[in-house]
């Protein structure tokens, strides 16, 4: 049961898109994270915990997915203009953590056809796991471009040692409606992890890049 009322939800998501349209437009395209801060949580005692969702709208358009695939799959990536990598693409990388930590960091996420993922640690070795990126598995069969989109419409809370969180649930682009569904479905997920449920959460804001934040519990 969500403690925030839609009324009070939207009208923080109209103003936060007011402020970004009208107050001070930016020439690029604004993130909105949720920010969360808990309470009665002892990150060095209790089970962290950690969860992804699949939201309705895709929160950042240019979240940027590569496909570590075998040949039928990179063909396949290649045929719709997603990047893809081999694994002799991977070799070449000779498990340099230099090298590691730049595929790491020029995607937000991966794909790995099934040969590719038992492999992955003896060619690369943990770089991609200590980046938070290890690949999501992709079968025969299976959509790509809907992998794809489901990728770049999930999201991941992770507790980490500090008792605040940011996730990225949309951007300034979207229609308010939209935005609040996906704070909405955020919040409930998020609730839904923690221990005590709302008895856990201290405060949430909402925040674009660059503009104040609205608290809105």
């Amino acid at each position: 049961m969500s403690k925030i009322s839609r009324e009070a939800l939207t009208e923080s998501v109209a103003s936060l898109l007011k402020h970004s349209h009208e107050v001070k437009k930016r020439n690029f395209l604004e993130t909105v994270e949720l920010q969360i801060a808990l309470k009665n949580y002892d990150p060095s005692r209790d089970k962290r915990f950690a969860g992804t969702v699949r939201l309705k709208y895709v929160p950042r358009p240019k979240f940027k997915v590569c496909v570590l695939g075998d040949e039928k799959h990179c063909d396949e990536a290649r045929a719709q203009g997603i990047p893809c990598m081999t694994l002799d693409d991977l070799k070449k990388l000779n498990k340099e953590k230099k090298k590691v930590a730049k595929l790491a960091n020029s995607y937000d996420a991966f794909l790995a056809s099934d040969s590719v993922i038992k492999q992955l640690q003896k060619v690369l070795g943990r770089g991609l796991n200590k980046a938070g990126k290890f690949p999501s598995p992709l079968n025969h069969g299976d959509n790509l471009q809907a992998k794809v989109e489901e990728l770049k419409a999930t999201i991941k809370f992770q507790m980490k040692k500090v008792l605040c969180l940011a996730v990225a649930v949309g951007n300034v682009g979207m229609q308010c409606d939209e935005l609040t569904s996906n704070i909405n479905l955020s919040i409930n997920f998020l609730v839904s992890l923690l221990k005590k449920n709302w008895q856990n959460v201290r405060c949430l804001y909402i925040k674009s890049s660059m503009g104040p934040s609205f608290r809105i519990y």
